[in-house]
């Protein structure tokens, strides 16, 4: 079969939920990937993050398959031996009393809104149900009805009310309006992405997040780090929150938790917030799974290991210098951190940024547009300086054929 053959029967028998680049990919390893004709691309998007630690690291699929061959799937009806040691892990690698695991992180995301608004009743006092969590305006946090009642983009809401209510939203990156939502005594959370990912790498002013964690404090009220995306060392840190030295009161991961071979996410906190939530009020028959146990623990060590957020610190700042190297007026922006970076383009002759992605992809390099007019560039974290290079010329050499 060729690719055509296969993207006709994705489109015949499939939902159209998503408009993909017109390549299948059939096969990854490390930084690359390879499509069903044998050609061979630069992964610069690694599954929005999920795959920070390289196609098939090896030390997590030998993981995933271990346990696989041994035992896949309890539910949480009965303990497993693996889940404690997960628990463990992660909560002493991140510094928090508990955790609670999921698979998805949106699933992770909801589990966070269900705490904070618990905690809201039974610690905080407010009364049931007039609890409210302040939301930024352009966030991304997944796609359930709940979370979509957040969103400020209609290509995210629009027809699919009505909405849960009980957000409040506030301009990304304004101290001074977060700060004026703050007064209201019934506020339980803030839920913010340190840099907004899908809204075009949003990179907020430094000290934005030290403010809005230490005006989150003086109200009682908990900051909320969505972490999905930003975390797990993509921006050259184990968190996006430690270059401002903020921890979190619920920290929220996903994606590479897995390095993108199952689905894994948890939620992190202290006893006085996860202990709010009693057996049979929340769970998931996947959450805590043996197998995403031993993954979960195995991606962790390949990021501590191999210091992918130190690789990201250093490969960023290569890639940037690289990208603002290119001479270009279609280039109208860059911006990013570690190795979560985005140009802006401007369209020019009728060439938008998906014209750009498909040309990159003709040259061997595989990006995805993000509201039309910006191209993330997010690497797997194990890349190395000679493949920023080599990445850097297929971009200049892509940009400069457009122009």
């Amino acid at each position: 079969m060729t690719s055509q053959d296969f993207i006709t029967r994705e489109d015949k028998f499939g939902a159209h939920n998503y408009h993909p680049l017109p390549v299948v990919l059939d096969r990854g390893e490390g930084v690359y990937v390879w499509d069903v004709e044998g050609k061979k691309y630069f992964d610069f998007l690694s599954a929005y993050s999920a795959v920070n630690q390289g196609h098939s690291h090896p030390k997590i699929v030998k993981a995933l398959t271990d346990q696989a061959s041994r035992l896949a799937l309890t539910s949480r009806a009965f303990h497993n031996s693996s889940l404690g040691e997960f628990e463990e892990y992660i909560t002493k690698y991140f510094g928090y009393d508990k955790v609670l695991p999921m698979n998805t992180g949106a699933e992770a995301d909801e589990t966070a809104l269900k705490l904070c608004r618990k905690w809201g009743y039974e610690k905080k006092g407010i009364p049931e149900n007039e609890a409210k969590i302040i939301c930024c305006f352009n966030n991304f946090h997944g796609r359930t009805i709940t979370i979509v009642s957040m969103s400020t983009d209609p290509d995210s809401y629009k027809g699919f009310g009505p909405y849960t209510p009980g957000f409040v939203k506030v301009p990304y990156n304004d101290i001074t309006a977060l700060e004026k939502e703050l007064e209201d005594p019934n506020v339980a959370g803030f839920i913010v992405e340190p840099i907004q990912g899908e809204a075009g790498v949003y990179v907020p002013d430094d000290g934005y997040l030290k403010k809005a964690y230490d005006l989150c404090k003086s109200k009682n009220v908990l900051f909320m780090a969505d972490e999905v995306q930003t975390g797990l060392a993509r921006t050259g840190a184990k968190l996006a929150c430690d270059h401002e030295n903020v921890r979190p009161d619920v920290l929220i991961l996903g994606k590479a938790l897995s390095g993108g071979v199952y689905p894994v996410s948890v939620v992190l906190a202290d006893d006085e917030v996860m202990l709010c939530i009693k057996p049979g009020e929340h769970g998931s028959t996947y959450g805590g799974n043996p197998i995403a146990a031993k993954v979960g623990i195995a991606a962790l060590e390949v990021l501590k290991d191999e210091k992918l957020a130190e690789n990201a610190e250093k490969m960023g700042e290569v890639f940037r210098e690289g990208l603002h190297g290119i001479q270009s007026d279609r280039i109208e922006l860059i911006r990013g951190k570690g190795l979560l970076n985005a140009i802006v383009i401007k369209p020019k002759e009728g060439k938008t940024a998906w014209d750009v992605c498909v040309a990159l992809k003709e040259n061997g390099l595989l990006a995805k547009p993000t509201h039309e007019h910006i191209i993330r560039f997010a690497p797997p974290l194990i890349i190395n300086q000679q493949q920023i290079q080599e990445s850097l010329d297929i971009i200049k050499k892509t940009i400069e054929a457009l122009d």
